[in-house]
């Protein structure tokens, strides 16, 4: 944790100090205030990296237009009706938001937004203590009038007034509760973590599109399970995504089985370790996380009771698929996010069993072309699967699974695996057969494929020798 001194020092040597520079002295000339506000001032005393700067002042929406745009790149109005104009200036991207005052009616707790005059009280609307601070420019000075500096160093994560209010002005608050925790190791104030249990079902106001794009950032953090849990705990993810909470089976002493829910929260927890390890930890893979959330979402529609206690999820993979499908359409997830996610749930069980019978060449091809772009996150996601706690099975499925991927990249090296096709193609097999466009061309196709599956790679010769004698076959 940086002192005040420490992290002015730490926004001016960097290369925000030539756009703050300029943005500072023009307000100033034009008679208005301007602070450097929220998350990077926060940021800057964790001294983490800092990439868009935002700012407030008391000028207009208008006003503010005025004196950005001379030495902007660009400008957008991103929010007018919000007073926030948001620049690119030295390369820098910036928000200038106009003070705002939020009046309550004691009666619904909507409230009604307006432009205020002090930057006291529009930090004291901000949603997080910690989010509530400023630094005054160009003199520097820290404005923090709800403690959030001393809530920084303790780790508590407080609203400026009362939670419910908070809340009450943007719902959505909630989640970002949740993904603080996850991302600044915070510990939620029992006021927060009281008036999001009663106000769960406010978060129903929000559109999905925003719900989805704070869930997105939760699952982006090195740590996601604190915002999980405090989702879960408080009935915000039943409302949410509610096949997360459904994962707490209920377990009895005669019918024995893994705790689906902690299993999964141990799995999201070992996928992104072995992410990281592979990829550095720049660019989450998001749909790989979702996946590792949701791979376990068709148990309880699945799970069954069988002769002697033991309970069993037959075909969970496939029923959890179409749920996850059903729950990112919902969230508004484009379509990409989602035919990846669902791929790889719909697969995340095919390679259990391989410890006990290798596999033929031919099975790894097929795995391997069902795996089709998603291969690595497959990798990833089986491996996170392994939660076991008796090591001799855990030691056992690693192993095979390293063999798995040793005999993948042998076979790679042989022949090409990662885009596999029939050794003849359309135009050859109408030629061989002297046939025109038709079923009999698609059939042949695929005997031809599953014949490079079975196989490996044949020469032209033999693969028209084996092309004549299936269309001999089949004509006779």
């Amino acid at each position: 944790m940086k002192s005040v001194a420490d992290a002015v020092e730490y926004l001016t040597t960097r290369s925000t100090e030539e756009p703050l520079k300029s943005l500072s002295e023009r307000f100033a000339a034009a008679g208005f205030e301007l602070a450097l506000v929220g998350g990077p001032v926060r940021d800057a005393f964790l001294g983490r990296a800092i990439s868009d700067l935002d700012l407030t002042t008391n000028a207009r929406p208008d006003d503010i237009l005025a004196i950005v745009g001379p030495i902007a790149e660009a400008t957008w109005d991103v929010g007018r009706e919000f007073g926030t104009i948001a620049a690119r200036i030295h390369g820098q991207p910036v928000e200038i938001t106009t003070y705002r005052a939020d009046l309550y009616d004691g009666k619904t707790r909507k409230p009604e937004v307006t432009f205020g005059d002090t930057i006291e009280g529009d930090l004291l609307r901000r949603d997080f203590t910690m989010n509530a601070m400023a630094l005054t420019l160009p003199d520097l000075r820290l404005v923090d009038p709800s403690g959030g500096l001393t809530d920084l160093l303790e780790g508590v994560l407080r609203t400026p007034g009362p939670a419910v209010n908070s809340f009450a002005d943007d719902p959505l608050r909630m989640m970002r509760a949740a993904r603080f925790l996850s991302q600044l190791a915070v510990e939620p104030h029992t006021d927060v973590v009281e008036a999001m249990t009663a106000d769960a079902a406010t978060i129903e106001n929000i559109s999905a599109e925003r719900v989805r794009d704070e869930l997105v950032k939760l699952l982006a953090t090195a740590h996601p399970e604190p915002g999980i849990r405090l989702l879960v705990d408080t009935g915000i993810a039943d409302r949410v995504i509610p096949e997360i909470p459904a994962l707490k089976l209920q377990v009895d002493e005669h019918a024995h089985h893994k705790d689906v829910y902690e299993h999964t929260i141990t799995v999201v927890n070992q996928y992104i370790e072995i992410e990281q390890a592979r990829h550095g930890a720049s660019n989450p893979d998001i749909a790989g996380r979702l996946a590792a959330l949701l791979h376990d979402c068709g148990k309880p529609a699945t799970k069954r009771v069988e002769a002697g206690g033991a309970v069993s999820f037959y075909h969970h993979d496939v029923v959890g698929a179409k749920i996850a499908k059903k729950r990112l359409v919902a969230l508004r997830f484009d379509n990409d996010t989602i035919d990846r996610v669902t791929h790889l749930i719909e697969h995340h069980l095919r390679f259990f069993g391989y410890s006990d019978s290798s596999w033929t060449d031919s099975a790894v091809r097929r795995y391997v072309r069902d795996a089709g772009e998603g291969l690595e996150q497959l990798h990833i996601l089986t491996r996170a699967d392994v939660t076991t706690r008796n090591r001799r099975k855990a030691e056992k499925l690693s192993a095979a699974y390293d063999d798995l991927e040793r005999r993948i990249a042998e076979i790679r090296e042989r022949e090409e695996l990662d885009s596999i096709r029939p050794d003849l193609n359309g135009e050859q097999i109408m030629a061989i057969l002297e046939v025109g466009p038709g079923r009999i061309v698609g059939d042949a196709y695929r005997f031809l494929l599953e014949l490079r599956l079975d196989e490996g790679p044949l020469d032209a010769s033999e693969a028209e020798r084996r092309l004549r004698d299936w269309a001999a076959s089949r004509l006779s």
